[in-house]
């Protein structure tokens, strides 16, 4: 194994009724700002329970996140916190909503002219941030434990991450029946995206890290065992409990301490959405599949244990079909032709993109813009 620092420092506060909890864990001297996304929360009682929760302090509210968060949409809210003198930003939503937290209390104190420098140079750059908190009501991204952010960009098109441990969460609420008032789309997408960041941090190749294997392996089994029941109605909220805390466990670095890591096809679907709009966890569904196929040789020792393990299968390529397959159960198609999408066209634009970039991607450092636009072409 090789060596790993693992640092986590936000607290999770989990389980029905733990909205309230948050009023002793905000500063009273400081101004809130309430991010939030499209107004659903007002609709499904949280809006009340954290206001509420926040009686008595001075609050922002600011509304209006994209669920591809945008950067103008960001400079905005950074413009307001730096006016109001803004000491803490409670986010309130899924991954958009926290992402977007992420890029403000970082924007908001970085000495730069243009922010966007943040996402262009991966977070290396951010040296402080506001403090941050977050109520999770759509569990996908695990960015409720975390440093990682996406931003999208209108004006070009584009979509880049940064990683910075001075936005980390200070807390997270975890309550499973916020989740109660998702459709079924958001509820589906949550469990593909946690499903892809566990693949992302596994389907590499044998590398001596059995604990993290098995940690990785058992997340899979049980993302399978429950999607049925958490895509149900009336909801079980002993299935939406299970799904909420296996996306959180899916990308909060336990499982890659000391283990190679992919993150090609993150890397590949966000262009995706940048070019042509797509859910994130659409654009995974849709590349996933391509990725392993590509890089067959490369990991077919570990698609055969996954097989093995989770499937109770025998080969690779068994491994592949029952992951497409499982994909279809929850009815999350698997190729760009089901959205219209060209994947000529796909396969042209994105790679140049990273032909521009220079950028290689993979566990080895293997896959370019040739390879890309290979990857692209065989998802038709």
């Amino acid at each position: 194994m090789d060596n790993f620092t693992y640092k986590n420092p936000t607290e999770i506060l989990f389980g029905k009724g733990m909205i309230p909890e948050l009023k002793g864990r905000i500063p009273a001297s400081l101004k809130v700002l309430f991010l939030y996304g499209g107004g659903s929360i007002k609709k499904n009682g949280v809006y009340d329970q954290v206001r509420d929760a926040l009686k008595g302090r001075k609050v922002i509210e600011f509304s209006g996140v994209e669920p591809n968060p945008s950067y103008e949409t960001c400079l905005k809210a950074v413009e307001i916190v730096r006016k109001e003198k803004v000491g803490f930003i409670l986010a309130v939503g899924g991954g958009s909503v926290i992402d977007a937290a992420k890029f403000i209390a970082a924007a908001v104190l970085f000495k730069g002219k243009d922010p966007w420098v943040i996402l262009e140079e991966g977070g290396s750059n951010v040296k402080m941030a506001l403090p941050i908190g977050t109520i999770l009501t759509l569990p996908a991204t695990g960015s409720e434990s975390n440093g990682n952010a996406v931003i999208s960009r209108g004006s070009t098109h584009e979509k880049l991450s940064f990683y910075s441990s001075k936005v980390y969460p200070v807390f997270s609420v975890l309550d499973p029946k916020t989740t109660y008032s998702l459709p079924a789309k958001y509820v589906r997408n949550g469990i593909v995206d946690a499903f892809v960041h566990v693949m992302e941090q596994y389907m590499t190749y044998p590398a001596k890290v059995p604990l993290q294997d098995r940690l990785a392996e058992s997340l899979l089994q049980t993302l399978i065992e429950i999607a049925p029941a958490a895509m149900k109605r009336p909801v079980q909220y002993e299935a939406r409990a299970t799904f909420m805390w296996s996306a959180t466990l899916a990308l909060n670095y336990l499982i890659s301490c000391g283990a190679p890591q992919d993150w090609s096809a993150h890397m590949i679907g966000h262009e995706l959405t940048a070019f042509y709009g797509l859910d994130h966890a659409e654009t995974l569904a849709i590349v996933l599949p391509g990725v392993w196929r590509h890089q067959f040789k490369a990991k077919q020792k570990k698609l055969e244990q996954y097989a093995g393990r989770v499937w109770g299968l025998r080969t690779a390529e068994e491994a592949i079909v029952k992951t497409e397959e499982f994909f279809h159960s929850l009815k999350m198609p698997t190729r760009l032709g089901h959205y219209k999408i060209s994947a000529e066209e796909a396969a042209a634009k994105i790679g140049a993109r990273f032909r521009e970039r220079k950028v290689f991607l993979g566990e080895h450092g293997t896959i370019g813009a040739v390879a890309i636009a290979e990857i692209l072409r065989s998802r038709a």
